[in-house]
């Protein structure tokens, strides 16, 4: 992807969170092998499987979080690494909110997939720049720790922790390939997601009761004229962003009558997930 926009950029040369009034989840999923810690991961020992309720000591202090490593998982190779965010209700509220990332679908949905990943999902306690500094953090203490490939570093977030990694993603779009935005609005700058080539993929319910589907629209608009003005044309413009906006039938028909929960949908389709990680 990287050195597709590379390449536009040589050719153009020559020529706006979800907070404690959002509706619950959807949850999808159960969880295997998993492995409860809640202790200091300045020193993570090397374990498979799930591995459930770490902290890290950073910057802006403690981040609690979950990860997933494949069973196989060899030092000697590397891997994707995919940074998921959940919505307000699986954040971080103290000890009895601790794990309540861990049956989410987009934290399990990735684990799932045919290609081996490594899989972060962290309980933040904000969805401001904090919270996308923290993103950023923990991001790079895998790919100082971990055997990531650093070329695919994918982000994904919804609802409140979608306004979290837009910013996350804006703040370093080096550091990420790839983008899935559900549920959301945009928080972050969109000219340094556009000159770094970051594929993002915008999904929103038509009638979200939350936030509304202008906003996913309002992104997608804002990241089409960062693009335009990168030097990507309206032809190649699907390379770069797409935006999905199901009406209320394409959630009924999957029993869903809660547009923004609903949204957590998006994860489930894996066609969408591969896409992200094929950037």
């Amino acid at each position: 992807m990287r050195k597709v926009i590379a390449f536009v950029f040589c050719m153009a040369a020559l020529f706006g969170g979800c907070k404690k009034d959002t509706p619950s989840d959807n949850n999808i999923g159960t969880m295997s092998s998993v492995v409860s810690g809640n202790q200091n991961t300045d020193s993570p020992e090397v374990r498979t499987g799930i591995i459930a309720e770490q902290i890290l000591n950073g910057t802006d202090g403690e981040i609690h979080y979950s990860y997933y490593l494949p069973e196989n998982y060899e030092s000697g190779k590397s891997y994707p690494l995919v940074m998921t965010m959940p919505g307000y209700d699986r954040m971080w509220f103290g000890e009895n909110s601790s794990g309540s990332n861990l049956d989410w679908n987009g934290f399990l949905a990735w684990t799932e997939l045919d290609e081996e990943m490594i899989v972060v999902s962290a309980q933040l306690t904000d969805w401001g720049e904090k919270s996308a500094r923290q993103a950023i953090e923990l991001t790079e203490y895998f790919t100082e720790n971990f055997s990531v490939n650093i070329d695919r570093i994918y982000a994904a977030g919804y609802s409140a922790g979608g306004e979290t990694m837009s910013r996350a993603v804006s703040m370093r779009p080096d550091l990420y390939a790839a983008y899935l935005h559900g549920a959301s609005q945009w928080d972050g700058t969109f000219d340094p997601v556009a000159e770094n080539g970051v594929f993002v993929y915008i999904f929103m319910a038509e009638n979200d009761e939350y936030y509304g589907s202008q906003r996913a629209r309002d992104a997608y608009d804002g990241l089409h004229d960062a693009y335009l003005k990168a030097g990507v044309t309206e032809e190649n413009m699907d390379d770069f962003i797409r935006l999905d906006i199901p009406d209320d039938d394409y959630f009924n028909s999957h029993g869903i009558y809660n547009y923004h929960g609903g949204g957590n949908i998006v994860f489930d389709n894996e066609e969408i997930l591969k896409l992200i990680i094929q950037k």
